[in-house]
């Protein structure tokens, strides 16, 4: 988005307009808590029907404990990679989706097939991960994230050692 970007040269624009972000961060200085306002990210892929990706499976028909692909941008996803990637096999963790998994399952199915989602665009009823201290999530002053996600600050990040805290009996 622009919009963060813009106002910042303009001191009059930014000081009395109410900014509406996508991934809002709070770190960056652009993102006010009380005045501006945080959206979720949409990709809508089809326009004759926005909602053919929107929903999944019931947790218990969910086979993956937890799903991330991404690029590596940021310092964050290095360290999440480091930490996660081929250490547990309920977890599918990738720098991208590999060719071959690529080719006979979607990011969208396996975010589908997932009971958690590591930074999510778009959470498919699975139970987002926040992994981030400045992130505001969308709408936080009507929802309590708490209730519905798991919110891991950055420096906890190396003590899971390739593990989310879920007890067995969750992962199935």
């Amino acid at each position: 988005s622009q919009g963060p970007f813009e106002t910042k040269l303009h001191r009059e624009l930014r000081k009395n307009a109410i900014k509406a972000i996508c991934n809002a961060d709070v770190s960056q200085g652009f993102f006010k808590l009380g005045k501006d306002v945080s959206f979720p990210q949409t990709n809508i892929r089809s326009g004759q029907n926005p909602l053919r990706d929107v929903g999944g499976k019931p947790a218990c028909q969910r086979p993956i404990l937890t799903f991330f692909a991404g690029r590596m941008h940021g310092y964050l996803r290095p360290i999440l990679l480091n930490q996660w990637e081929k250490k547990d096999t309920d977890m599918k963790i990738y720098v991208a989706m590999p060719r071959g998994v690529a080719s006979k399952v979607s990011y969208i199915e396996h975010m589908k097939s997932s009971k958690y989602c590591i930074c999510p665009r778009g959470y498919y009823v699975c139970v987002p991960v926040i992994m981030s201290d400045n992130f505001v999530p969308p709408f936080f002053e009507v929802l309590n994230w708490d209730a519905f996600s798991v919110i891991i600050p950055e420096k906890d990040i190396p003590k899971f050692e390739g593990n989310i805290v879920v007890n067995q009996s969750q992962r199935r």
